[in-house]
This record gives C-alpha cells, sequence and structure tokens, in this order.
C-alpha cells in the first residue's frame, strides 16, 4: 500500500471544521514505583499479597522487578478522570503498603552492588513466559537499568470526530479505515521528529543515585551528595545511561502494513526479541490482535517528585496539546531513515545538555541551532496551531508551557536537582515519599475524580480497584455501577443496593408500615403507633397524643429526613409544625410513641452482623462566648464534614427541624451555651443530619444481635442497616427493654468505614465478598 501524502490528511477542508472537540477523546495512565525501605533503598519483598493476582489484576500489577508496582487506569473520557483514578489507586497502593514507600523518583532508589539481589517479578504457572522475558531483559539490559521508572500517557482520538473530519475531506478515494490510521500515524510522526522538546522542559531525572553502576555512570563529570550527574542533564532516563534499546531502531511510519514488516524484519534479525521490547518514545497500540489503532502511548515522561502521582493536571495538559499540535502541524517530508537519526540525535541532546544555554540541535534543514532558540519556536507555532481550538481550562496550561519555554529555571529538573544538592537524593526523595502517604491516609475514603458520588459508592469503588474488581459507572448522579471480576458481573446502586436482595423485600423495608406489621407478627417488638394518610386528620388527633413522648415521621423515608421527635408534647403548633414536616418526604406518615433508650444501627450482610454504631445525635458544645449558629458553624470546619454522603460525617445543618428542637429547650440558634454544656440539635440520631458514629460491634451482647438476625429473616433480606434502641446495653436483652424502629434498604456503609471514634469494619470489602462469593476472602483485609 502507497503511504498517502502526509499534507492530504489535515487539508483545508478539515480544517476549516476544526474545533475544540479535536481535543476530545480517551485517556489513560500507567505509572511505575519503586517500592523502598524506610531508608531509601530498593525493597526486597515480594509483591503485597493484598494486590492479587498480579497477571490477572486490571489496575495494579508488576514491572520488571518484584519490586517494581505499576499502576494501570482504565480508558477514560478526560484527563482529569484519570489522574483521579490514577491518584485512587496509588493511594490505596501505598496505605497498604507494609513499612514501604513508593519511591518518587525515576532514577531508582538505593540498589545493591550486585544484579542478581535485585529481585525479577515472579510469575507461577500460566506467568511463566513472563518471568523468561524478564530473565532475557536482565541478561540483555541489567537489571538496574530497568528500574528507571516513568509515567506513560495513552491518548486516542474520539471516534466521531474523526468520523466527522472524515466527511470533511474532499478525496473520495481515501477510505475512512485509511483517513483514520493517517491521522495516528501522522501525529506520531511529528512527534517522533520533535519528541526533544517535551524532554527539554519536563523530562526530570536529572541525577542517578551512586548505586547505580554501568559504565556510563562511571564517567559522569558531577556529584552531588549521593548521586552522580551530567552538569546540564534534565532526564538521565531519557539519556544513554537510561532505559532503551541497545540500538536506535528506524522503522517504517508510512502505514500500519510497513510499520509491522519492518518490525517483524527487526525481530527476525535479532535486533529484538518481540515488539514489546520497542522503548520507544512513542509507540502504536493496537486493538487486540488486530492490525487497528487502538491508542498512541506517549512513554517519555519522567516521575515529578514535586507531586504525589509524579505528574499534574497542567503537565498532562500539556502533552495533550503537544499531541494535538502533532497532527495539525505541517508534515512536508517523510520520516525517513535520516530524520530518525536526527530526532534521535535530538533528544539525546536534550536529554542531557537541556540546561546549558549553548545546547544545540539539528533544525529541520539539517543545521546545528541553539536549542533554546527552537524551543521558543516550535511554542510560538504550536500557540499559533492550536490556541484558537484550545478548551478553556487549558489555558492555564498554555500559559505554564510558556513560563516552562522562556525560564529555565523554572523547569521541575531544576527544582529537583536543587533539592538533591541542598539535602541528598535519599534525603529529598524520602521526604516527599513520607509526605505523600501522610497525604494518601488523610484521602483514604475519596475516590479522587468521582468526589460527586455518594461516599458509600465512592468506598466500595476504591475497594474494587484494590482487589481487581473491573470497575463502570453506568449512572454517575443515581450512583449505578456495574461491577466485573473474571465471568461474574454484578450491578450496584449507592453501594448497598444489589441483586442479593429481591424486589419485594426491598419495598417492605422502605415501607415502614408494613415493616412493623411484619415484625410485629415475628413477635419482635416495635413502637407502638398509627399511620394516617391526611395530615388534617393527625392534627385533629393532638389531643390523643397530648404530653406524650412521641416520633412523627413518613411512611418511607430514609437517612432520618422528615423525623420529629416531641419528648414533650405540649404545644398543639409544633405538633402540626412535625406533620407538616412529615408529609414534604411522604403522602401518609406515623405517629409512633418515643422509645427510651440509647440507638444502635446493626449491620447485617447475608445473615451475619458485621458491624454495630451507637449514633450521637447533631451538638455542639458551648464555650460560654458563641452563640449555637456560631459553635455550628465552627464544627462543621472539620475536613471530614461534608454535605450528600461525600464525607465520613454530615455537617450539621441549621434547618426547620433543628431550630423546631432548639425550640423545644427553649433556645434558638442565637442563644450562647455555658461553657462545658451539650446542646443537641436534633432528637434522631442520623448520621446524615450531622451525627457522630461510635463503633460499638464487639460491645452490644449477642442477645440483641440475635434478635437483628431474626428480624432480617422475618423480612427476608440480605443487607440491612437495623436501627435498635436498648435501654442498657450491659443488661441482655429481654421481652421489653428494646426495640426495632427501623430497617434500611440502603444503608451507609461509609459510617463503619470511618467511624467517628472506633475500628475501622471493612464493609466495603465485606459487601464485595457477599457479591462476589467466589472470590470470598479476597476482598477482606488480609
Amino acid at each position: 500500500m502507497i503511504a498517502p501524502d502526509p499534507e492530504d490528511i489535515v487539508t483545508s477542508e478539515i480544517n476549516a471544521h476544526l474545533s475544540e472537540k479535536i481535543f476530545n477523546g480517551s485517556f489513560g495512565l500507567e505509572k511505575e514505583n519503586v517500592r523502598v525501605t524506610d531508608d531509601g533503598c530498593i525493597a526486597s519483598t515480594p509483591h503485597p499479597r493484598i494486590f492479587g493476582h498480579k497477571l490477572k489484576h486490571p489496575y495494579i500489577t508488576t514491572d520488571f522487578s518484584e519490586s517494581q508496582v505499576e499502576m494501570v487506569t482504565p480508558p477514560l473520557d478526560s484527563i482529569s478522570e484519570a489522574l483521579g483514578f490514577l491518584e485512587t489507586i496509588h493511594d490505596e497502593v501505598s496505605t497498604h503498603l507494609d513499612g514501604e514507600y513508593l519511591w518518587s523518583q525515576s532514577a531508582p532508589p538505593s540498589l545493591p552492588a550486585a544484579d542478581e539481589d535485585i529481585p525479577l517479578a515472579q510469575y507461577c504457572c500460566d506467568g511463566s513466559e513472563q518471568t523468561e522475558y524478564r530473565e532475557y531483559l536482565s541478561e540483555n539490559y541489567g537489571r538496574k537499568k530497568q528500574l528507571f521508572c516513568g509515567i506513560h500517557f495513552n491518548f486516542s482520538f474520539e471516534e466521531s470526530e474523526l468520523q466527522y473530519l472524515y466527511d470533511q475531506q474532499a478525496d473520495p478515494k481515501l477510505s475512512y479505515a485509511s483517513f483514520r490510521e493517517q491521522i495516528y500515524l501522522k501525529t506520531l510522526r511529528n512527534f517522533k521528529r520533535q519528541r526533544w522538546f517535551l524532554v527539554s522542559l519536563l523530562g526530570n531525572s536529572p541525577a542517578v543515585h551512586e548505586s547505580y553502576t554501568s559504565d556510563c555512570v562511571s564517567v559522569l563529570p558531577e556529584r552531588s551528595y549521593d548521586t552522580k550527574h551530567h552538569t546540564f542533564a534534565v532526564s538521565m532516563r531519557n539519556g544513554v545511561c537510561g532505559y532503551r534499546n541497545k540500538e536506535d531502531l528506524r522503522l517504517n511510519y508510512d502505514t500500519i502494513e510497513a510499520f509491522q514488516k519492518s518490525m517483524a524484519q527487526r525481530i527476525q534479525q535479532g535486533s529484538l526479541q518481540s515488539d514489546r521490547e520497542h522503548y520507544a518514545s512513542i509507540r502504536i497500540k493496537f486493538t487486540g490482535s488486530s492490525e487497528k489503532i487502538s491508542h498512541l502511548e506517549v512513554r517519555l515522561l519522567d516521575l515529578n517528585p514535586f507531586f504525589k502521582l509524579g505528574i499534574d493536571e497542567r503537565h498532562a495538559q500539556i502533552i495533550h496539546q503537544f499531541l494535538i499540535y502533532c497532527l495539525l502541524a505541517p508534515e512536508q517530508e517523510r520520516l525517513d531513515e535520516v530524520r530518525q537519526v536526527r530526532g534521535f540525535d535530538n533528544h539525546e541532546r536534550a536529554a542531557t545538555t537541556a540546561l546549558n544555554p549553548d545546547a544545540k540541535i539539528i533544525d529541520d534543514h539539517g543545521n546545528e541551532v541553539l536549542l533554546q532558540q527552537e524551543l521558543e519556536a516550535i511554542f510560538e507555532s504550536l500557540k499559533s496551531t492550536v490556541g484558537s481550538y484550545l478548551p478553556d481550562h487549558y489555558r492555564d496550561s498554555l500559559n505554564h508551557l510558556e513560563s516552562l519555554v522562556r525560564e529555565p529555571a523554572s523547569r521541575p529538573a531544576v527544582k529537583n536537582l536543587q533539592h538533591i544538592k541542598d539535602d541528598s537524593l535519599i534525603g529529598w526523595s524520602m521526604q516527599q515519599a513520607r509526605l505523600f502517604l501522610a497525604e494518601s491516609r488523610q484521602s483514604a475514603y475519596i475516590f479522587h475524580g468521582l468526589e460527586d458520588m455518594e461516599l458509600s459508592t465512592q468506598l466500595l469503588l476504591r475497594k474494587a480497584v484494590l482487589h481487581g474488581i473491573e470497575i463502570d459507572i453506568l449512572d454517575r448522579v443515581e450512583n449505578f455501577v456495574k461491577l466485573t471480576k473474571r465471568d461474574q458481573c454484578q450491578y450496584v446502586q449507592q453501594a448497598t443496593r444489589t441483586s442479593l436482595d429481591n424486589y419485594v423485600s426491598v419495598l417492605i423495608m422502605e415501607n415502614k408500615v408494613v415493616t412493623k406489621k411484619i415484625l410485629d407478627s415475628a413477635g419482635i417488638l416495635t413502637p407502638s403507633g398509627r399511620e394516617y394518610h391526611d395530615g388534617n386528620a393527625a392534627k385533629n388527633d393532638f389531643p390523643y397524643y397530648r404530653d406524650q413522648a412521641i416520633v412523627i415521621k413518613p411512611k418511607s423515608t430514609n437517612f432520618g429526613l422528615g423525623i420529629t421527635i416531641l419528648k414533650q408534647n405540649s404545644d398543639q403548633g409544633r405538633f402540626e409544625q412535625a406533620v407538616d414536616i412529615a408529609l414534604k418526604h411522604d403522602n401518609t406518615l406515623l405517629i409512633e410513641s418515643f422509645v427510651s433508650g440509647k440507638e444502635y444501627r446493626i449491620f447485617i450482610i447475608n445473615d451475619k452482623v458485621v458491624g454495630i454504631l451507637h449514633r450521637v445525635p447533631a451538638n455542639v458544645v458551648g464555650d460560654g462566648v458563641s452563640c449555637i449558629e456560631e459553635l455550628i458553624a465552627e464544627k462543621n470546619k472539620d475536613p471530614l464534614r461534608g454535605i450528600g454522603y461525600r464525607k465520613p460525617l454530615e455537617k450539621i445543618a441549621t434547618g426547620e427541624e433543628e431550630a423546631l428542637f432548639l425550640e423545644t429547650q427553649g433556645m434558638d440558634f442565637k442563644s450562647i451555651p455555658e461553657a462545658g454544656q451539650t446542646i443537641y440539635l436534633r432528637e434522631n440520631s442520623n448520621i446524615s443530619t450531622g451525627g457522630d458514629s461510635i463503633d460499638f460491634t464487639e460491645d452490644v451482647p449477642v442477645s440483641y444481635q440475635s434478635i437483628a438476625l431474626k428480624a432480617a429473616k422475618a423480612l427476608d433480606v440480605k443487607i440491612t442497616g437495623l436501627d435498635m434502641m436498648i435501654d442498657d446495653i450491659q443488661q441482655e436483652a429481654t421481652d421489653d427493654n428494646y426495640a426495632i424502629i427501623e430497617m434500611n434498604f440502603n444503608p451507609a456503609i461509609h459510617i463503619h468505614c470511618h467511624p467517628y471514634q472506633g475500628k475501622n469494619r471493612h464493609l466495603d470489602a465485606k459487601v464485595l465478598d457477599a457479591l462476589f462469593p467466589h472470590e470470598a476472602g479476597t476482598c477482606s483485609p488480609q
């Protein structure tokens, strides 16, 4: 097949129809980190068991070494989503290491003197070929060189946009398949020509540890504490000392057919064992075993130790802009062997000399020109080429790119090297590793990039990622997800609405009247009361409830919505107001007798009690100076408090229900409590209304747990959060010292995973064990 003239791919007709949609696509990230001990030495321990089967895990595996963790995101619709997914994987990995850290640099940490003391990644049984391949790499490249780490940036264009652009081009003889192929290949060819631009600006492995022994390192001119480096280097990883093929492979990138033929020739000649050994700065990736391009993989990015992920959104957007520029920029001549040699030479010069003001590269005409001058020229070309199509949220990254071009001192390698010189590679890198671990621990409940989803769902998805269960967000607003592990598939809404429970059981729990009747018939105590379908009828019955402690609530509710507790029901106006509040959430309400005691949430999964909480109603403690409104505002500053089940604790509200409850205590929001005085804002203790959760799993007698299990069986439910009032947990259950006030069809798990006080009961893992019984035990803590 003859290659189309590259000038015909992005024609004037197509250019007239370009818009910011050209930036749409799918994005994925792959990141490697070496596991290290507290002193910055490579860890010799096996890949942690909690991460599961390294061959079958979709997100967490190993690279060359057993000590080298590789994290992989699925393809996602935006850079921010890909970064969020990667950060979630990173947090799960780093917080599950036992006394180890993720090394924050691309250059390896302190290494043993002997190559054989660096552990190869081990695969048993069906993974023997993977082990053999690593042994081959060890023999041909040495183990130390394989420990350079980095980030791979995966990108594919949006298919509908390519189809649209194809429809605008004028050549009827060019098929869509050929057009699509050349879109990717043109992008790749221009990237290979000018990749030195990214190496110069984003390269960030300016030095190697003294334990990294090799022929090239022995002649390095500079030493700083525990490192060696070139005087003006930005990336040892991208230079001659780094991770690269023994020879520069010059392949044919005119067409896919030509590329694959030239690759096959190289393998036949013995230059490579297979195409996966092709350590190019950018690679074509295919869909399965087909010849259809799946995406482009950018492989030249060093880890940036200033960021937990080794990359931030601005730098990721810069890479994306550069790829779009490579598509749209003119391509005047073939990427023949001469130009590939030139691209390789410029890549090497940038990696080794980019910080030298007198550094030079070879331009498109074969002339040596100042590297800084050419950086500025390419930036101006990029800005004029992609600027009019750039999405608004990319503007900051374009400005940042300009500062990197014009201000060499602002480049990450310069800052990194300065820290190494001020401290040492080990000292500075371990400082960052400890900092990032602390950050990961602080956000242990967040699925980054999905913070708009409710918290229990985020926790379930995090645990799914940790244990190799593939996730697919079906409806983000409704928190509806698909979970898949090998041949098993489960659909879950809001973490605990699952296929384990039948539809009728869910409807029963949703309907508090029916729930009470079933429990009563099973001989289980519930509060006495009446139901009303008419608000006026309920209000007319005020004399019947006068001076009784009562609870007024909607028939169908969750999260404590619409519930009012009146312990001293002597004010008819307050009574009627509570009726109206309940009717805002349902057209039927219940008025029940108030049950004394403390409330405990008993969580049941598959006929087992897996967690128990005592929930304390929303409250503030007076300081003798601040009013209640000010005390609430101060308590709500706690970073663990949020709105809408997106943080472990909810902010305390200042709404109608809270005002009404304060009024029953003779107070309002402007009242000033005495120092040390606890003021409750709610009678009900739901976490969703600002309550505090205290773990009591090991403190509530089995007799009460048995009643809870009997209730779950009566309703034939597998997952429920059962609310039980208990007079005194020091006493065993009797016929009259408890009452079940509610059974929840969608109980939150996060309050048991991150209680205000007490242990994490890992309900996220236990829900997954219930959903994937063939994998049971793999999700629960080991």
